[in-house]
């Protein structure tokens, strides 16, 4: 029987890669959601033909339904159109969506039961307790998409008892300014700052990655994927980016998933669980690469990491404001707005002044989140 899939994000860098895996896998979708780009799902739906699909932007949702009202696909908007699409009942729900956006969609499609494959860290950062509980409740599971929580969950797949896990060790490429001194960043541009090394990713990511602050949220997922205490989890700059995380255990045995920087592994691998198949993915050849590297973060000039660290070690909602904070920042750069190194002054800021509860609700996540824009946003 052919699974039946839900992609919330099809038109992004993951969503168009979970499509490959549809593709060489044969499996049925059921419904697709994006931001605003007409013209990228116009395309999918003409060839996956979903039931539904929806665009956030009411706009672009209003030309969407008129360009593919020659089709049986019914076109729904805004958040109460995408958290639609995620509730009906499939097989899996990816949610691939970019930001705090992504969370409310996630809460839905939990509370429909659907299994979800999660490539949207800002679900977990933003509102991890109540992710967890409610996932728990529904006995539903969350499979890691990230590539760095995929490759810990597939090292986690021999561990009989979690007391025999030491810790967790994130692996990180470090950006396009590993290296680099923190007076050397003053002045660095956009494309610069999107010019990653190793990974093909959108803008927003791309960003987080060239800060680290992508590995400060990847941290705060971490915490609550697989439930460790934040200063059990480390992280090394392996600039390489074959190895993509690792887990150690209490003998000190040291277990970790390698293979080539592509993103379709750990889709595949959430979609498929606890199976294995054929995927289109290049074989490693580790004498291709001769030397693989590890080094210590830097931490003075990358201090992103240690505000996410200090936000989830608050608990609460202070890694909610801490992803805010950013999600306003990080745009803001984008538009040429403010300096590079504000994006971690304005972070930092933003969690020193916020204020906090440790049992919320989605009104409260969403609050929070509102609060922290509007903060970054008054000092820019």
């Amino acid at each position: 029987m052919k699974k039946l899939l839900t992609i919330l994000g099809s038109t992004g860098s993951i969503g168009t890669q979970a499509l490959e895996v549809v593709d060489l896998q044969g499996y049925e979708v059921l419904a697709l959601t994006a931001g605003s780009n007409v013209e990228i799902i116009e395309q999918q739906i003409r060839k996956y033909k979903p039931k539904y699909a929806a665009l956030a932007d009411e706009k672009a949702a209003e030309e969407l339904k008129i360009k593919v009202a020659d089709t049986s696909t019914k076109v729904l908007a805004g958040l109460q159109g995408v958290c639609y699409c995620a509730g009906l009942k499939a097989d899996y729900v990816l949610n691939s969506i970019v930001g705090m956006a992504g969370l409310e969609p996630t809460l839905t499609a939990i509370e429909a039961g659907n299994e979800i494959a999660l490539a949207n860290k800002e679900t977990l950062v933003a509102g991890g307790a109540l992710v967890t509980k409610n996932a728990k409740n529904k006995g539903v599971s969350l499979l890691p998409v990230d590539s760095e929580h995929s490759a810990i969950f597939q090292s986690l797949q021999g561990c009989a008892d979690k007391k025999e896990i030491k810790r967790l060790i994130l692996t990180a490429s470090g950006g396009p300014f590993f290296g680099k001194k923190r007076a050397e960043l003053e002045g660095v541009t956009v494309e610069q700052a999107l010019n990653h090394p190793n990974w093909s990713m959108g803008a927003k990511i791309t960003i987080d990655s060239a800060s680290m602050m992508n590995k400060g949220l990847e941290l705060i997922e971490a915490v609550w994927l697989f439930d460790m205490k934040p200063t059990d989890i480390d992280i090394v700059v392996h600039r390489q980016s074959v190895i993509h995380s690792l887990v150690e255990y209490c003998d000190n045995s040291v277990i970790a998933q390698l293979g080539v920087p592509d993103m379709r592994i750990p889709i595949q691998y959430a979609l498929t669980y606890p199976n294995r198949i054929v995927s289109p993915v290049k074989q490693l050849s580790l004498t291709d690469y001769g030397t693989l590297t590890f080094e210590k973060p830097d931490y003075e000039t990358f201090g992103c990491i240690n505000i996410c660290r200090d936000a989830i070690g608050k608990g609460g909602l202070y890694p909610a404001v801490a992803n805010s904070a950013n999600e306003a920042a990080n745009l803001a750069f984008r538009q040429g707005k403010i300096k590079f190194l504000q994006i971690e002054e304005l972070v930092g800021s933003a969690v020193e002044n916020a204020f906090s509860k440790d049992d919320y609700t989605l009104a409260d996540v969403n609050e929070t989140d509102k609060w922290a824009r509007n903060y970054v946003l008054s000092r820019i």
